[in-house]
């Protein structure tokens, strides 16, 4: 049984939005709703592990969702990747943002936008699941 759903497709099809080919986004486009798709697969993954209050579910999500952290995320996993993938997110790291970092290096700024047009990238496409496969794995190396 396939529980996968295409979010992304379906958003489309109930607000009637045709969407843009893939390779049409911008790697800071793919970051920005990317930077969602991270937050909330963070945040229901803390949620889930035990109901606190708001205060002690942000400190723990704050854990996972920060540059320093995605940096080490995407470096952990840098080598699963497909090619395509890869593409994706050298395209995210490289993009010249309008915003730079606070109080986080600039490197691991720029990996983390990377991560996030890569996140962008697999929820626009419906590959959630890969999302999640590559995500489980890089969340091992914040856990330990």
């Amino acid at each position: 049984m396939d529980n996968n759903v295409d979010l992304a497709k379906v958003i489309r099809e109930k607000f009637e939005i045709p969407g843009e080919p893939i390779n049409r986004y911008s790697p800071l486009t793919l970051a920005f709703i990317g930077d969602s798709v991270y937050e909330i697969m963070i945040r229901s993954i803390v949620v889930q592990k035990g109901n606190r209050p708001a205060h002690a579910l942000n400190k723990m999500k704050i854990k996972y969702v920060n540059a320093a952290s995605q940096a080490k995320i995407i470096e952990f996993i840098e080598d699963l990747l497909t090619d395509e993938e890869a593409d994706i997110y050298r395209r995210g790291r490289n993009a010249n943002s309008a915003t730079s970092a606070k109080n986080q290096s600039m490197t691991d700024y720029r990996k983390a936008t990377g991560l996030e047009a890569l996140c962008g990238y697999l929820y626009l496409t419906g590959e959630v699941d890969r999302l999640l496969e590559l995500l489980k794995k890089g969340i091992e190396v914040i856990d330990s």
